[in-house]
């Protein structure tokens, strides 16, 4: 099939064009937001290419999997065809509800006629998704393979924005942590930050970085399930996280310390941080529960599914 898809989450995008479509990816004149073209940090296979936005409706595109509400119109815009009328389409929902969550309605809450598709059970849980036919399909993540060394008694953590995302990405819990162990931050716009910051690297390169620490922290509050934290179970790191939204669900017991007390979480960092050992053996916990459940085949096929039902 030829696939239309925005360049929006880059891990995510990662796995989903691994598989045997044709995926084009909208480019506009300043790589903007609504087309920036393949990823230049995540490596993407040959069939993920660049489509300029205006050389779209030359395309026999067969289904789009939107992402943000406002493709819904760029897409009608740019190919003259509308999204569940028109032209087979599906939605991605990425994040959890923001605001009065209890009582936030999905922008496709109201339509019946594009397939709602939650990465987590947790999105699927806390979204009310009214009309829209809603489902899950997990994450699936490329493997990086095992390749902690642990050698560096410090703690690595990914987050993207911290300084603007705080709460959120749990930024403000960091000096707590970092007084117990030495943080190393990787990620977008952390440079400056009171701590080994480093800025954006690529993907492979990243990895490489992190499986030297010891311990994986994923400070996050509130977030549907930050793929980092699967990429770093599958390097063979042992995480601590706070006990919230999808990560009770990723971390089982013996792959790492999840809790809703920063105390519990600091002593974890601790005991990690002083015994190779135990946080070796852990990775290795964590390392085969990724794989159960996060694995790229049964991701590409649920997708397959979903693709060959809409299309």
């Amino acid at each position: 099939m030829k696939i239309l898809l925005w360049h929006v989450h880059g891990s995510w995008a990662t796995a989903f064009v691994q598989g045997g479509h044709d995926y084009l990816v909208p480019l506009v004149p300043d790589r903007g937001p609504d087309g920036r073209g393949r990823a230049r940090t995540f490596p993407w296979p040959p069939n993920a290419r660049e489509v300029p936005w205006d050389r779209l409706r030359d395309e026999e595109i067969d289904v789009a999997v939107l992402q943000r509400p406002h493709e819904l119109e760029l897409a009608e815009h740019w190919l003259g065809r509308r999204p569940g009328r028109d032209l087979a389409a599906v939605y991605v929902e990425h994040n959890t509800p923001a605001g009065d969550v209890p009582r936030t309605r999905h922008p496709l809450a109201g339509r019946s006629d594009i397939p709602l598709v939650h990465v987590t059970h947790f999105n699927e849980l806390f979204w009310d998704s009214g009309l829209a036919p809603a489902r899950v399909i997990e994450h699936g993540v490329v493997d990086p393979g095992h390749r902690y060394t642990g050698e560096l008694p410090r703690a690595g953590v990914v987050v993207n924005e911290p300084v603007r995302r705080t709460r959120v990405a749990g930024t403000d819990l960091l000096p707590r942590f970092a007084a117990a162990v030495p943080l190393d931050l990787f990620g977008m716009k952390v440079t400056g930050l009171p701590y080994g910051t480093f800025e954006d690297l690529p993907q492979r390169r990243m990895h490489a970085e992190l499986a030297r620490r010891r311990v994986y922290l994923h400070p996050y509050r509130w977030t549907s399930l930050g793929l980092s934290l699967i990429e770093a179970m599958l390097l063979g790191m042992p995480v601590v996280a706070p006990a919230c939204t999808e990560a009770v669900e990723a971390v089982p017991a013996g792959a790492g310390v999840i809790s809703t007390r920063v105390a519990t979480l600091v002593a974890a960092l601790e005991a990690f941080a002083a015994d190779p050992v135990l946080a070796a053996r852990t990775g290795e916990a964590a390392r085969a529960a990724a794989l159960a459940r996060y694995g790229l085949a049964r991701f590409l096929s649920d997708w397959d599914h979903l693709l060959g039902e809409t299309a």
